[in-house]
């Protein structure tokens, strides 16, 4: 049988990781990038194309590797993808 433990509402702080709340606001920004590129019903390659990046580097941050893109360039993003506060 296998335990099963309750998490908090993060599963960085669930991992200890020290920077858990900085990550966690990252992950609901790459989310909000994924969504609006499945919004405006854009390809990978025209997305990459739109926010000026190379596509493997926006393969991987949809991917969830995106410890290396702060998050000013994914609000960047989220502008460039005509998403405004």
């Amino acid at each position: 049988m296998i335990d099963i433990e309750k998490g908090n509402a993060s599963v960085y702080a669930d991992l200890g990781m020290a920077d858990a709340a900085e990550m966690q606001v990252s992950a609901i920004l790459v989310d909000m990038v994924s969504e609006a590129i499945k919004y405006r019903r854009l390809s990978w390659a025209q997305a990459a194309a739109i926010l000026g990046m190379p596509l493997p580097k926006l393969s991987g941050l949809l991917r969830g590797q995106f410890r290396a893109i702060s998050q000013a360039t994914m609000h960047d993003c989220l502008n460039r993808l005509g998403c405004h506060r």
